[in-house]
Order: C-alpha cells, then structure tokens, then sequence
C-alpha cells in the first residue's frame, strides 16, 4: 500500500530506473519477439507500459504528458525508451505539483471499480512489474541479456566469476 507521495515517488524512481534499463536493453530487431501469433511482441509490451502512464493517471484525474493510448507502436527501441522517460518524468511532476497525501484516499472511477488513489499507484507499479517480468522472457527468447532486476541475472554472475544460485 502506498501511504504518502515520498513512498511512491521512492518506489516509482526505483522501479522506473529498472524499466528504463529493461527497454534499453532491447534491440530494434527485438521488437517483434513474440512468444506466440497473434499475442504481444517485445515492443508493443514496452510501448504499452509508455501509453498506461498518462493513460492510467488521466482516469485518476492527473494530467501526465505522454504518448496517445491508441498511438502505434514505433519501430525503434529509442522512441519507445524516451517516450517512457517523459511520461515517467512527467507523472512525478504532476504529482508533486497536484497532489498531497491527503489525495491517496480519495476515489477515482477506475475501470467501472472505485479504487482510492493509493490503490491506483500501487496498481501501476505492479502492472509495470507484470509486463517486465513477460518482457524478460521474451528478450531470452530474442537471444538477449537480461539486465538484473531484483539482483544479477546469469550474464551478471557470470561476470563476477560466479555461478548463479540454483534454486
């Protein structure tokens, strides 16, 4: 649960920096890594986590610049990379600017459910977390290195002369 605006912005800075460093490791050709016809590839998850920023956030009356929900998605990872910059950048200016703690327990209509504010930001970290966690997979499938997220991954262990844990 997020409890004041320091909480999210501190896990917002923390898990955005992931997402930046995620989506950079992406090449143009990985962008169409699917991990079946028909479902998401690589790029539309990446781009899809630029959209729900100002997507999300409009619905819970936060004006966030950013990309158009309905915008294609591009064909190179840097205009993917910088749109998710500027609509994360933008979202922690407009809460500073617009909110206060007292904001997170007020309700928003947030897809036909009442959700409070906090509920709402916590919702758009985990939904961040979930699409990063699918990206991952498919940029193994792209052949890949997968940056650590929550600690090295085997590229990382390996580089330290170590053998990644086992279990």
């Amino acid at each position: 649960m997020i409890k004041s605006l320091d909480d999210f912005r501190s896990h917002w800075t923390w898990e955005a920096d992931i997402t930046a460093k995620l989506i950079g490791g992406l090449t143009d050709a990985s962008l169409a890594q699917a991990i079946a016809p028909g479902a998401r590839t690589l790029g539309r998850l990446a781009w899809h986590l630029a959209q729900t920023i100002p997507e999300m956030m409009g619905s819970a009356g936060l004006q966030v610049t950013g990309v158009d929900p309905h915008a294609p998605t591009p064909a190179t990872v840097t205009a993917i990379h910088s749109a998710y910059q500027a609509a994360s950048a933008s979202l922690l200016e407009q809460i500073a600017a617009q909110w206060t703690d007292a904001t997170l327990s007020e309700e928003r209509d947030m897809y036909g459910e009442r959700w409070t504010v906090s509920q709402t930001l916590l919702a758009l970290l985990l939904h961040q977390v979930h699409h990063r966690g699918q990206m991952t997979v498919l940029m193994r499938q792209a052949g890949l290195a997968v940056p650590g997220i929550y600690g090295p991954a085997k590229e990382e262990w390996a580089a330290m002369g170590m053998e990644p844990p086992t279990v």
